[in-house]
């Protein structure tokens, strides 16, 4: 909305996709497919990763909204049952009009542990205009077509989605296409695709490093020289590293610490609260 796109067209684009993909049936059902391919490809245990190749300027940053949506969502430690299955499904990915250049050659040739998702747009991009008698977006089918054989060819599992044109309507589709192979899948592989117990971790252990910050700069203020054998002591930690991390950063943005010695010997280092 803030940047002027339709957002109706989108919200309509999704809620299409919604409905197609609340069909019983996996042959018409789009994200079921998805989902089977996904299973499929990757033996229902994440062994190949997503390659993600639109051609597509506009679509440049989509491997990148994938990577959040699939990998946070599919990567889980534990199934619903409580069996440890260390389940998930790695994306990577750019836009295929350039950067194929750099996967093109690994993915034909080098190690076979992925899949790749081509998005074909059949209508040709408004915003290029033709040069010099040539248009774009043959260009564009050319390279799309010529990598899908050169992969074929050689085994390289690969699949397709094609969009009659790219707008506010079909980009709502495509996200929700995807969102809904997500929650499928979440349930061939046993897994709950709705939380994300691995992300709160995180945000839990920077929520404790920022306090234990605190608490190590007050600590500090009471005696001018610490070595970090002595500030692991006084903080009873039971291992110095997250204060060597802190103090390195501290240091660096002169926070009232210095440090002498080398950072390379950390039981060298001394560090002096001014």
């Amino acid at each position: 909305m803030l940047i002027g796109s339709d957002i109706r067209a989108f919200l309509a684009g999704a809620a299409a996709m919604d409905a197609a993909t609340r069909v019983a049936d996996l042959q018409r059902n789009p994200a079921a497919l998805l989902a089977a391919a996904w299973y499929v490809a990757g033996g229902g245990k994440g062994l190949r990763d997503m390659v993600l190749l639109p051609y597509r300027d506009r679509l440049e940053v989509f491997s990148r909204y994938l990577q959040q949506l699939v990998m946070e969502s599919l990567g889980k430690k534990l199934d619903r049952d409580g069996q440890v299955v260390h389940q998930g499904l790695a994306v990577y990915g750019n836009k295929g009009s350039t950067d194929q250049h750099a996967y093109v050659q690994q993915l034909r040739d080098g190690v076979d542990n992925f899949f790749v998702t081509f998005i074909e747009v059949l209508e040709d991009p408004g915003d290029i205009p033709p040069l010099e008698g040539e248009n774009p977006g043959d260009f564009l089918d050319g390279f799309l077509q010529g990598t899908r054989s050169a992969l074929t060819e050689e085994g390289r599992l690969n699949l397709s989605i094609t969009l009659q044109r790219l707008d506010a309507h079909s980009l709502g589709a495509l996200i929700a296409l995807f969102e809904r192979a997500v929650g499928l899948y979440g349930e061939l592989v046993n897994v709950n695709a709705y939380h994300q117990p691995g992300v709160e971790a995180g945000k839990k252990a920077a929520a404790q490093l920022l306090d234990l910050q605190a608490r190590l700069e007050e600590a500090m203020g009471h005696q001018r020289e610490h070595t970090l054998a002595e500030l692991q002591a006084l903080m009873g930690l039971p291992t110095p590293e997250p204060l060597y991390w802190i103090l390195r950063h501290l240091c660096a943005n002169r926070r009232h610490i210095d440090a002498r010695g080398d950072w390379g010997q950390p039981e060298s280092l001394v560090f002096i609260h001014d």
